[in-house]
């Protein structure tokens, strides 16, 4: 194993979506070409399946260095009721364009720092949104918490709103490394929040832990497990640490290049972390996730159903997710539509009635083809195609050839079945589906390492 993660670790994308972020052509892309997909995407499946909506409250009171995300950093909660009025806004000039309804099946709150906002003010968001849209059967809301500022009074309001899943950033529990990170946070403040949201009533608690960090070790690893155990959440976010400082600048900063763990150093803590949440009971999910047998997000595994976006992982797909917001991603599975970046860009656009998308892509045949092939990898580990498709893939299939002699997986005729050990290259096996970055090869940095 410690041979094929050398050779395996090298540059590459997540693939919350196909084509990634920096392969989408703004050549071809209009804001009336997304919002032409957004209408055909809507008429198809809004009465069948519903809509997704994912709201980017960008809010932070204090930077974390590991942080990936944009956001905007303030202690001013003034900021609050303007923002989120523009958000309503925003969701109207969506709602305007469609003759029915929306049906809402899911909404995630994301950020930044969803509960840097009050109860009061993520009541009114929340009302607003539904105020004019109806509820599908079998909806499911969800939001990101930060153990040291979440309420109970929060929680309280959120789950009478109907949200049921809240997932805490955890990262680690040692101290050197929540330093390192800016994210310092006590066990007891994540045992306060994770029992008052069990009995309030959510049924699904999810913790975000982080392996890579700065002055991370065996030991760390193992006694933030042993933390994790105690509370004994729904879900688990294991993920790799992203080191991208060519992307998010100073943020990552916060310390030397030294202290990373490094290749097999980082890979062992993974490894680690995976037997001790197994010993636990937990089920790894596709990548980076693991769930006890009773969480929905196994039984969309079993029964096939699990889907994946920019929110991550979701036992609740639908073809449209709509991101309200600055920065925020929406997906027709036609097109992507991304957000201005910063508060103030998307405060004029929007006041002037336009939605802010400012970059997108629209799918091509061929888009669509291969975006169905990496979904299927990343959330059935496996993929399938026709005889007629399988001269279009003839060049994918011939750079898998060295991971099938690796052990990694089977290919036959009209078929691809990623094997156990796999799991930990999901990414690079997906890389060589993943024909716009086939045939245009990144000059500079783009991807974090995919191990």
């Amino acid at each position: 194993m410690k041979s094929l993660i050398q050779k395996y670790n090298v540059p590459g994308p997540r693939y919350t979506s196909y084509p990634t972020v920096p392969y989408w052509d703004s050549t071809t892309f209009s804001k009336e070409k997304w919002l032409q997909s957004f209408k055909r995407s809507f008429k198809e499946s809004n009465s069948k399946e519903g809509i997704s909506i994912y709201i980017h409250l960008p809010f932070c009171e204090s930077l974390c260095t590991f942080c990936a995300c944009h956001k905007h950093i303030t202690k001013r909660h003034e900021v609050e009721k303007p923002y989120i009025e523009m958000v309503l806004k925003e969701w109207n000039l969506y709602v305007n364009l469609v003759e029915e309804k929306p049906i809402i099946k899911e909404i995630h709150l994301g950020g930044g720092t969803p509960t840097f906002f009050t109860e009061e003010n993520l009541n009114y968001l929340i009302n607003n949104i539904l105020n004019v849209a109806e509820l599908h059967s079998d909806f499911e809301f969800s939001f990101e918490g930060h153990p040291n500022n979440t309420t109970k009074k929060q929680l309280e309001t959120l789950y009478s709103l109907g949200f049921t899943r809240v997932s805490f950033g955890v990262q680690d529990y040692n101290e050197k490394v929540q330093k390192a990170i800016h994210r310092v946070q006590s066990f007891e403040n994540v045992k306060r929040v994770t029992n008052w949201a069990r009995t309030i009533g959510y049924t699904s608690v999810s913790h975000d832990l982080i392996f890579g960090l700065p002055f991370q070790t065996i030991e760390s690893i193992t006694n933030t497990i042993h933390k994790t155990k105690e509370l004994y959440p729904d879900r688990i976010s294991f993920y790799s640490y992203a080191h991208v400082p060519w992307v998010k600048g100073v943020g990552q900063r916060g310390f030397n290049e030294e202290d990373l763990p490094k290749d097999e150093e980082k890979r062992a803590l993974y490894e680690l972390g995976k037997e001790l949440l197994s010993n636990l009971g937990y089920i790894e999910i596709g990548m980076d996730h693991f769930s006890l047998s009773s969480d929905s997000l196994y039984t969309a595994t079993v029964e096939k159903t699990l889907h994946r976006n920019f929110m991550g992982y979701t036992a609740n797909k639908t073809q449209l997710m709509v991101g309200l917001g600055m920065s925020a991603i929406s997906d027709s599975w036609y097109g992507f539509a991304q957000n201005v970046k910063t508060v103030k860009e998307y405060e004029a656009l929007v006041n002037k009635g336009e939605i802010p998308v400012f970059r997108g892509h629209v799918l091509t045949t061929e888009d669509l083809r291969i975006r169905q092939h990496i979904l299927n990898i990343m959330c059935q580990l496996r993929t399938s195609w026709s005889d007629e498709e399988c001269k279009d893939l003839e060049e994918s299939l011939q750079l898998l050839e060295e991971a099938e002699s690796d052990g990694l997986l089977t290919v036959s005729k009209t078929d691809l079945k990623l094997h156990k050990d796999a799991l930990p290259f999901v990414r690079n096996i997906c890389m060589a589906f993943d024909v716009r970055m086939q045939r245009n090869k990144p000059q500079a940095k783009l991807f974090s390492m995919t191990i």
